[in-house]
């Protein structure tokens, strides 16, 4: 055997053995907990043939603690590149089968490198965090890892798609890149995140929790609102992410992919001619009003289980991607409250950095009344919604459909914060309040002296019903730019987003504003 091949030989071996990650025993333990391992989970998330490993020989430089004589395969993380659907992603993956997927000086460059490219290339990175948190060996070393960590994740913040998918336990300091970054998705009963464990908690407060209870899949999605989509299994994570992927752009200088849906941009909607109930006290799913209009009926939703009372999602109108923001009459009577507040303006500020078009459809009796919102800060986070509204740039277009009062008409990007084109159908009640609440300040005194004051006081509700209960007021004053026929909703969405999709607009020099967080 010549030099040549003994050398591809040895690097060949050496790759085998790097490959063996953990260890067959190791491996066997993640398999038989329904896990995919590290390297399993980019082979999957990649388009076959494609991946390309970068960084497997990087090497922990610890001597502390006898980890000199520790070898610890590519030092816990897999990092690379390859195509997605067709289309360049970067992405890391942590090995926990290797000292539990700890993060030290090297892991984190590594993670930095590839953070690096991918702001460089424009292209998104996807992380993939299986971890036990800092690799305490490595004492501060570990901790400036994390550091790098954040501090890249708040600059490629809306310049690239930044994704995480908790896949395992991530813990401590390691919760907050995934914080940072656009999208969570969670593996439901094999995933967590918490900042100090059930142990820790126990010993400190004598509060005992389970590691599902405190910081599984589904409390992440249905009680923090940290995470956004709570997936089956491993696979099912990545299938996912791929979904997502596919409404978004490769960084903030590009438009969003436009996909042929085979649906007619004309096509009518008759039923949403009664979609509506009759009596303003009844509920309806504004879902079945965006399948309606959306390509196809597909949507793509995340904190689907989160501040029900307003939804968010992703859909395509005539191939174009769009961000949906609606409020849910069927729960909570779709009220503005404080978590629906934060989860519309952080969806909203996304779309806006990647150059999707808003869709707003209002249906809003108001802010949810109550001490515990006051106190919660309900201005302060009711008032981020009309920020982020106000400062978006992208195409912004409203649908009125009933209720649509007071502040909250101003919050669901009402034309004073920028709406683009404003619809309303013949059922939106565009005023400052409901008739009932209207007849009662502005007739109290009338009402009292009246020889029948509940004849009277249905006599004046009546009355203001007549005269604000509908578009129209709106419409004079060219708050609402058309009023439409339900079943044209489509077509007339389409048209405006065709017309306004080259819009270009920008605000006054300044470094950013300061957001009420």
């Amino acid at each position: 055997m010549g030099k040549v091949a003994e050398k591809i030989k040895d690097l060949e071996e050496k790759e085998k053995k790097i490959r063996e990650m953990g260890g067959p025993k190791a491996l066997a333990q993640q398999r038989e907990k329904g896990k995919l391992n590290a390297r399993e989970r980019l082979l999957s998330l990649f388009d076959p043939g494609t991946f390309r490993e970068i960084d497997m020989f990087v090497q922990h430089r610890c001597v502390n603690f006898d980890m000199q004589g520790t070898e610890i395969p590519s030092d816990g993380v897999v990092t690379g590149h390859g195509l997605v659907e067709g289309r360049p992603v970067f992405a890391y993956s942590q090995d926990s089968t290797t000292r539990a997927g700890s993060l030290g000086e090297m892991h984190a460059k590594k993670i930095c490198k590839v953070m690096d490219l991918a702001a460089k290339a424009g292209v998104p990175i996807i992380g993939i965090n299986d971890s036990g948190g800092a690799r305490i060996q490595e004492g501060v070393d570990a901790l400036t890892g994390y550091g790098q960590i954040f501090f890249r994740n708040a600059r490629s913040s809306g310049v690239i798609p930044q994704i995480s998918a908790i896949m395992g336990t991530t813990a401590g300091g390691a919760v907050y890149s995934p914080a940072m970054t656009d999208w969570i998705f969670m593996v439901k009963n094999s995933s967590y995140m918490f900042i100090t464990g059930p142990q820790v908690i126990k010993a400190v407060t004598g509060e005992e929790i389970t590691f599902e209870e405190l910081g599984g899949a589904m409390t992440h999605n249905e009680k923090s609102g940290v995470a956004h989509f709570a997936c089956e299994d491993d696979a099912d994570t990545i299938v996912q992410i791929k979904r997502l992927l596919a409404y978004l752009p490769a960084n903030n200088m590009e438009d969003p992919p436009r996909v042929d849906s085979g649906d007619d941009p004309s096509r009518m909607v008759p039923e949403l001619d009664t979609i509506i109930p009759d009596s303003p006290s009844q509920s309806y799913d504004v879902k079945n009003v965006i399948r309606a209009i959306v390509d196809q009926g597909e949507f793509f939703e995340p904190h689907a289980h989160y501040a029900k009372n307003m939804v968010v999602c992703f859909a395509r109108l005539n191939g174009r991607a769009v961000g949906i923001i609606a409020n849910q009459p069927s729960h909570m009577a779709g009220c503005l409250d404080i978590n629906a507040s934060d989860k519309a303006t952080r969806f909203i500020r996304f779309c806006d950095a990647f150059n999707l078009p808003l869709l707003t459809i209002a249906d809003v009796p108001g802010y949810l009344p109550g001490s515990h919102q006051e106190w919660g800060g309900i201005i302060r986070h009711g008032a981020k919604l009309l920020w982020c509204y106000s400062e978006a740039t992208v195409p912004k277009l409203l649908l009125v459909t009933r209720k649509d009062y007071g502040g909250s008409y101003l919050a669901m990007c009402s034309k004073d914060l920028g709406a683009d084109m404003a619809f309303a159908w013949p059922t939106a009640e565009i005023a400052v309040m409901g008739a009932e609440g209207a007849a009662n300040v502005i007739h109290k005194k009338e009402i009292q002296a009246a020889s029948d004051p509940k004849a009277k006081r249905k006599e004046k509700i009546e009355e203001y019903e007549g005269l604000f209960s509908n578009p129209y007021c709106a419409a004079a004053r060219g708050y609402v730019d058309a009023v439409i026929v339900p079943r044209e909703t489509r077509l007339r969405l389409i048209d405006a987003l065709e017309i306004m999709c080259t819009k270009r607009e920008s605000g006054p020099p300044k470094k950013h504003g300061n957001i009420p967080v």
